[in-house]
Order: C-alpha cells, then structure tokens, then sequence
C-alpha cells in the first residue's frame, strides 16, 4: 500500500478512532510475502499468518489519514483469539489510546481489532510506535522503556539462522514508510540503511511457533529493540522449558533485536 501524495494527513490524537472498513488477507499476497522471507507458506495451511495483521492495522491508521512514513514500532502486542481463514472477510476496528511527547519526538498507542461476520474479535493488536520529529531523528530517548524479556541470549536455544536479501526487503511490503526501502530516508531517520518492518521481523517468530506447536490462539508481547537492516544476518532463539516456551527472539550476534513474551499458546 502506497501513502497517498494527496491525502489530508491527521496529527494522532488520543481518542482518533479508525472509520468501519472490510478487508481480506488473499491466498496469494500471503505466499508471496512469506517466499519473500524465505517462510514456507505451508506451514500456516489455509490460515492467515497473524503477523500479517501488524502490517494491516498500520494500513488500516494510514487509509484513516495517519501516515507511517518515519515511524518506528516499538512495541506490539498480538492476540490471535481464533484462526483467521485466507479469503475470509474482516471488520477493522481501532483508535488512539495516548500521545506522548518524548525528547525524540512522540510517542502514539493504539489498538487495532479485526473481527468475523459473527462480530467477535478473531485478532487485536496493540502498538506503541515513535514519530521522531525530522530535527530530531538522532537525539536519544523515547520515553521508558520496558524490562528485558531475554537477560542473556547465549543461553537460548538456536532454531534458524537468517540471511536477508537488501533487494527482498525492499519488494515485501507497501510503500507507506520509506525508512523499510530508501537509504535516504533511513538515514534522514537515523539508521545506516533501511530497516525491515516490525511485522516482517514478527514473521520469523510466527513461523516457528506455527512448525512447532500449530496454535488456535496465542498472545505475545513484542519488543523491538535494535534495527535490523535489510542485509542483516540473525538467528531465531527460544527460551524454553521441558515442552513449553516461554520467550523467542531474533538476535544477531548476542544482543537481542526483537524478543517476544509468550504469554499463550493454546489449541
């Protein structure tokens, strides 16, 4: 999804809701993001992949005149209560929760849901995400940040190593956040090189969890820690206990990009 050149584009706002929308994840949208990732399709059968719904909500705050262009998520919350079928039809529904000013810019929270013709909640995700002001997009500090969840990565147990392609990455997603495919615009942002979306990162974790344990319902909370570029290298690890897991992350090298609490996994 591109951002339009011509939409009228709202400053967030606490109490901003998301105007009543239908969407539907397609078979072949799916495919081809995942073989972009270098994720075999087949692991989620004919179900959507819930990492997709990260993406989608930020779309959905961007059909609604609240551009993503620059911004970085920081957190995320995922909830799949049920499984979401590919072709099945679904209301988005959303709004603001908070604004904050932090010495980087500002700091927006938001919950988007996606609901079935029965009109119950099958997915709802949560975000915390930075808008650093332009002067702004090198000087530190974005507000508190939340504990670790992952103490010591080297601990962990290792379950796949990722290589990016810079020219993949720039082809996975829509073109509402230049910072994900233009070097300029990531350096105007403060990185080296584009950085990979946080839904595209919350693939690698989706994917295992999936090969693993082929949930009907999970709840994560998601932290981003660290940028990673388009032609990074990391591994997926999972902190685990007997059968049960209880965290998973990407890492590169021993420090943690993206870590995510387990707070569910059930059937």
């Amino acid at each position: 999804m591109n951002e339009p050149a011509d939409m009228h584009w709202i400053e967030p706002y606490k109490g901003f809701r998301l105007q009543n929308a239908t969407i539907v994840v397609e078979a072949a949208e799916q495919m081809r993001e995942l073989e972009l990732c270098g994720i075999d399709p087949a692991i989620f059968a004919d179900a959507v992949d819930p990492a997709a719904f990260i993406s989608l909500a930020i779309q959905a705050g961007v059909r609604n005149g609240i551009s993503a262009n620059g911004t970085v998520n920081m957190v995320q919350h995922l909830v799949q209560h049920r499984p979401v079928r590919l072709g099945e039809e679904l209301a988005v529904s959303g709004h603001i929760t908070a604004v904050d000013e932090v010495p980087r810019g500002r700091i927006a929270t938001s919950e988007t849901w996606f609901s079935g013709k029965d009109g119950e909640r099958a997915i709802t995700t949560g975000r915390r995400s930075l808008r650093p002001k332009p002067v702004q997009a090198a000087t530190r500090g974005a507000g508190d940040q939340p504990s670790p969840v992952i103490e010591d990565a080297g601990k962990l147990r290792r379950v796949r190593e990722v290589m990016l392609i810079a020219q993949k990455v720039e082809r996975y997603g829509g073109r509402h956040n230049p910072i994900h495919y233009d070097p300029e615009a990531a350096k105007r942002g403060g990185f080296r090189a584009p950085i990979i979306g946080g839904g595209m990162g919350v693939r690698y974790l989706t994917a295992e969890i999936w090969r693993q344990f082929l949930p009907q319902v999970i709840d994560l909370d998601i932290y981003f820690r660290r940028p990673i570029f388009w032609d990074d290298s990391f591994c997926v690890l999972v902190d685990s206990e007997n059968d049960a897991w209880k965290a998973i992350c990407l890492a590169k090298g021993d420090k943690v990009a993206t870590e995510a609490r387990i707070n569910r996994i059930g059937n």
